[in-house]
């Protein structure tokens, strides 16, 4: 819950406070809370982010590890964001942001429900397509991992991997990929 939503419940700023040192309210970031005695959250960073970066999408190694198609452990949570926004200011957990157009950030993203939040995550064949956009940022070695994975663990998609691919301008260089790994 934010502090916003508990003002708006009439609970006082001091109250909020005081459950907070009390033991009953577990701060998530600033100004974001849940009740201490919940089970504790399968995706605390992911969550978090969702809830801060409501315009937010989950995307890139975040993604990847989400879908289980890569074994990379991601030490920030990559987030896309709308282009021509600020860039999200959260102190815990760190993330990484990176600007997507409004079409990118609508096309292929999906909303899990994790921990009773919704979460927007890309789905895995957006987003191997935008780790092959973002190769040299992220790497071509992860991006290429996560496709063999991808073929190994699901369901292979190709015409929507290739959509993906023409929406993000890599599909001459997907292409010759997938065909090899396929």
């Amino acid at each position: 819950m934010r502090t916003s939503q508990l003002l708006k419940a009439g609970v006082h700023p001091r109250d909020v406070y005081a459950l907070r040192d009390g033991g009953f309210l577990e701060p998530l970031a600033r100004g974001l809370y849940r009740l201490a005695e919940l089970p504790s959250l399968s995706n605390p960073d992911l969550v978090t982010v969702a809830l801060k970066v409501p315009e937010g999408v989950v995307c890139l190694v975040s993604a990847l590890a989400f879908h289980q198609i890569t074994t990379q452990i991601p030490h920030e949570v990559s987030i896309a964001v709308p282009r021509g926004t600020e860039t999200p200011r959260l102190r815990y957990p760190p993330i990484r942001v990176f600007w997507f157009s409004r079409l990118g950030m609508t096309e292929g993203a999906e909303v899990h429900e994790l921990d009773d939040a919704k979460v927007r995550i890309f789905s895995p064949e957006k987003t191997l397509a935008d780790c092959f956009k973002y190769r040299n940022k992220i790497g071509l070695e992860i991006a290429l991992e996560a496709l063999k994975l991808y073929r190994s663990r699901r369901q292979v998609k190709v015409d929507l991997l290739l959509k993906y691919a023409a929406l993000c301008r890599v599909e001459r260089i997907m292409r010759p990929y997938i065909e090899a790994i396929l």
